[in-house]
């Protein structure tokens, strides 16, 4: 399943995002990801930073579950597929590398990338946009975040 625009738009739009695995045990793990970003318009690259429940639970199960948002907008896309580990003897190691790098200036050492294959994209909305479809608009919804993230000194 390949990524549209706009799945491409808000992976580069959202500064975390989060990474839902399960251990062979069933146990759930839902790990902040802050280095990121699209592969070829058909998977989603993570550098392995600190993560070593991540990895564990994706070796013994790769099924997983991404979520991101525009945190200002409050709209995102939940992605739902089969996780793989990628590790320097990869074909795409050094490509998917020099893409992560480019993010983080080098700063955060990795040895390996999760790759997601996505097999299901859902949007993600903020209950405003469901309950009140009429008058919720996103630039209301941005002043509404600035205002709740403390970014301004308005009040609601």
């Amino acid at each position: 399943m390949l990524l549209s625009a706009p799945v491409v738009d808000y992976i580069n739009r959202s500064i975390l995002c989060w990474l839902a695995t399960v251990s062979s045990e069933g146990i759930p793990n839902v790990s902040p990801k802050e280095v990121f970003t699209d592969y070829k318009t058909k998977s989603i690259i993570i550098a392995n930073i600190a993560s070593p429940n991540t990895v564990k639970n994706i070796r013994e199960n790769p099924n997983v579950c991404l979520s991101f948002i525009d945190v200002l907008v409050q709209k995102g896309y939940q992605i739902k597929g089969k996780a793989e580990l990628v590790t320097s003897k990869h074909p795409d190691f050094k490509s998917m590398e020099q893409k992560l790098l480019e993010m983080t200036g080098g700063k955060f050492p990795f040895s390996s990338i999760t790759q997601i294959l996505p097999e299901t994209i859902k949007p993600i909305l903020a209950p405003s946009y469901l309950l009140y479809p009429d008058i919720t608009t996103e630039k209301q919804q941005i002043a509404y975040a600035k205002i709740a993230y403390r970014l301004t000194k308005n009040k609601i």
